[in-house]
């Protein structure tokens, strides 16, 4: 999305305290099992990871907790505390947060830096599709929602960080750092 129709960070933050991410429920839980479940194969008991955007409830973080893992929480607007981001995990979840980024080259260059040698990048966003439905399509319309990403940008961001993709369900992609 062109620069001038981002909001400021007031307008974006009031769309953000909109969303009910509670961790209680159980359809929010079974959208976040698209990437946990998958994630959760993949992955040593006990790994530590980031939830890096995990917005003012950290669902997928408390899943990945009650699963055994060791989570760190960042969210620039919920829980701002940049400690989390001067370690590496061995495991970094984004879901619902790539499609907000203003520099997006910049956080994926920052989340490879995060992630130690062997560690995992998981992504869920919604992939564009449909090029003749894109004006009406509803993921383009929330107005925090500024960058779009297909399978095949997918491909081009683990070419450019030196990853492997795999992509284990619609709209999600992990990264291998290898």
């Amino acid at each position: 999305m062109d620069k001038s129709a981002w909001l400021d960070e007031r307008r974006e933050r009031a769309v953000y305290d909109l969303h009910d991410n509670d961790p209680r429920d159980e359809g929010y839980r079974r959208f976040l099992s698209k990437l946990t479940g998958p994630l959760l194969e993949r992955l040593a008991p006990g790994a530590r990871g980031l939830d890096f955007g995990c917005g003012p409830g950290p669902a997928l973080a408390a899943m990945l907790r009650e699963a055994g893992m060791e989570m760190a929480l960042y969210d620039p607007f919920y829980y701002p505390d940049t400690s989390a981001l001067g370690q590496q995990y061995d495991f970094i979840t984004c879901t619902e947060v790539v499609e907000h980024l203003h520099r997006p080259a910049e956080i994926f260059r920052r989340l490879d830096r995060l992630l130690a040698p062997g560690g995992l990048l998981g992504v869920m966003t919604c992939f564009q599709t449909d090029d003749e439905r894109f004006a009406n399509w509803h993921y383009r319309r929330d107005p925090t929602h500024i960058v779009f990403y297909r399978r095949a940008t997918m491909q081009w961001l683990a070419s450019a960080h030196g990853w492997a993709l795999e992509v284990p369900a619609k709209d999600v992609a992990f990264f291998r750092k290898v």
